[in-house]
């Protein structure tokens, strides 16, 4: 069994692409070239050039010895943070912006939640000189501000999801609406492995960067390609992707995901899809959704604006359902002390959907001689504000 996409464009039971009418044009050209334009030598040689020259690859594989000292496991960090933008999503919309190129687009829209996406967005169509909207929840575009100011430095326009919740669901809303309207010049660059078939596909193989660099890189430290343990937060889960992609179909290597309890899994405030999702359709796809008894969708919650979604992209539904991945969810408490302990013990201040990763270590154990490798997704700068009010700084 595989727990890559089939060639529906199905993970399992979950994926596929459930669009209007209207989107089925842009949707299927994507879908009947995206593999050919990836793989033509042209591409990958513009893509692999950006990747080292403009964003910074590959990235450190960084041992954190305080960190693992104090957890007796052998703890890696892949330092995400370190890419240009602050995140791994730059990754991503390297790629898209280039594809969108090779399709003949002139006009980028883009959603967002906690707003590395859209810097990401906005830095590449800086970078290529085209026009690009982003949509972002009104909620998140006031605790994100420092990530909404850059994204306008950069030229971009950013529109407030006024609906809803305010946040990243509404923000994909208000995309998909504008891709309706704008069907024949705009490219749609979604952020996470969500959306209508091929977008999780895609957007994984651009993030499987990340763990085709682990496996050299952990080859030279310990003498193999492959850790034990492969550890990520997921919200729609595209750092998760890139991190899990190279390790999905390997036995050997442990897949562990990590999801926001927000303020508990049974308070009414968290975003947990694998706890409290049940299978639905959520922008186009088929995957595990939060949702009420009648199909209406719940609101999620977290302090962490990059993991407040009600769903989860369908190769992690398939993971959780099929067992291949271990699906552990920490509270927006135990993901804010991991962060400041962090901190603390290397020097790294991450990103607060990173710091859920890192809180596992506090009652998941591993043995001594485990290699376990966190992807440190992003950095902690467009968190600081949160930070400061939490631990009054």
């Amino acid at each position: 069994m595989s727990y890559q996409v089939d060639e529906k464009g199905y993970y399992g039971e979950f994926g596929g692409a459930f669009i209007p009418e209207m989107l089925y044009p842009n949707v299927e050209e994507l879908r009947s070239q995206y593999i050919e334009i990836m793989q033509s030598e042209s591409f990958q040689k513009k893509f692999r050039a950006l990747l080292k020259d403009y964003v910074g690859r590959p990235t450190p594989l960084y041992f954190a010895k305080r960190f693992s000292e104090k957890y007796n496991t052998k703890v890696y960090l892949k330092r995400e943070d370190l890419c240009h933008t602050g995140a791994h999503k730059v990754n991503n919309t390297v790629g898209q912006i280039l594809m969108a190129q090779e399709l003949g687009k002139k006009r980028i829209i883009a959603e967002t939640g906690a707003g590395q996406h859209g810097v990401a967005t906005a830095t590449v169509c800086a970078l290529m000189g085209l026009e690009c909207i982003v949509y972002m929840g009104e909620i998140d575009i006031e605790r994100q501000s420092p990530n909404v100011a850059r994204m306008k430095m950069l030229g971009a326009k950013v529109i407030p999801a006024k609906s809803g919740s305010r946040t990243l669901k509404d923000a994909t809303n208000e995309a998909i609406r504008d891709w309706i309207n704008n069907p024949v010049d705009t490219h749609y660059i979604i952020g996470s492995v969500v959306g209508p078939h091929p977008y999780p596909d895609m957007v994984a193989r651009f993030q499987s960067v990340i763990s085709e660099e682990i496996k050299k890189q952990l080859k030279e430290v310990e003498n193999t390609e492959d850790p034990d343990y492969v550890v990520a937060c997921v919200g729609g889960g595209s750092n998760a992707a890139g991190i899990y992609y190279h390790y999905l179909d390997n036995p050997k290597v442990g897949i562990i995901a990590v999801e926001a309890a927000g303020k508990g899994i049974d308070t009414g405030e968290s975003a947990a899809t694998s706890a409290l999702g049940k299978m639905g359709i959520i922008h186009g796809s088929k995957t595990l959704l939060m949702q009420t008894g009648d199909g209406q969708i719940t609101e999620p919650y977290s302090i962490s604006a990059g993991l407040d979604y009600p769903g989860v992209g369908p190769m992690h539904a398939n993971l959780f359902t099929s067992g291949r991945g271990e699906f552990i969810s920490i509270t927006d408490d135990a993901a804010m002390k991991a962060g400041l302990e962090l901190a603390k013990l290397e020097g790294i201040i991450p990103a607060i959907e990173t710091s859920h990763a890192l809180a596992i270590f506090e009652n998941r154990k591993f043995k001594p001689d485990d290699v376990v490798v966190v992807n440190l997704s992003g950095r902690g700068d467009k968190d600081l504000n949160t930070y400061i009010e939490y631990f009054n700084l």
